[in-house]
Formats: C-alpha cells, structure tokens, sequence
C-alpha cells in the first residue's frame, strides 16, 4: 500500500506531501491545497493511504483508499 503524508515543514510556513515518509515530493503554502492534492494522488495510486498532520506534527486524519 502507498503510502502519503501531509506535514508542516519546520516553522509550519509551508505544508509537504511526502510519499513514503521519504522527501517531499509536493510543497504548498496553505495546508487544504496540500490535503486535496494528497488525497488526489491516493485515489490515482490505490490501494494507498494518506495521513494528515497538524502543525505540531499530531496526526489528525487517515484515510484509506482501496
């Protein structure tokens, strides 16, 4: 299963998508663009899952897509 993330970068002035918890392959300046972007790039790649962080890095979503 793919895995994506949506993180806040150190000063949670920018949000990342990261695939497999790996380098950010996506960056964007406000946290929904990076959600719908993420969630896009899970419905294209299923079976996936896209977990979604606060800015104190709390994950607050997951959501499966098969």
């Amino acid at each position: 299963m793919k895995e994506f993330s949506v993180v806040a970068n150190k000063d949670a002035t920018t949000w990342m998508i990261k695939a497999e918890d790996v380098a950010p392959i996506h960056e964007f300046d406000k946290r929904d663009d990076a959600v719908e972007k993420a969630k896009e790039l899970a419905s294209e790649n299923q079976p996936s899952k896209v977990e979604i962080f606060d800015a104190a890095n709390e994950l607050v979503e997951k959501q499966v897509f098969e």
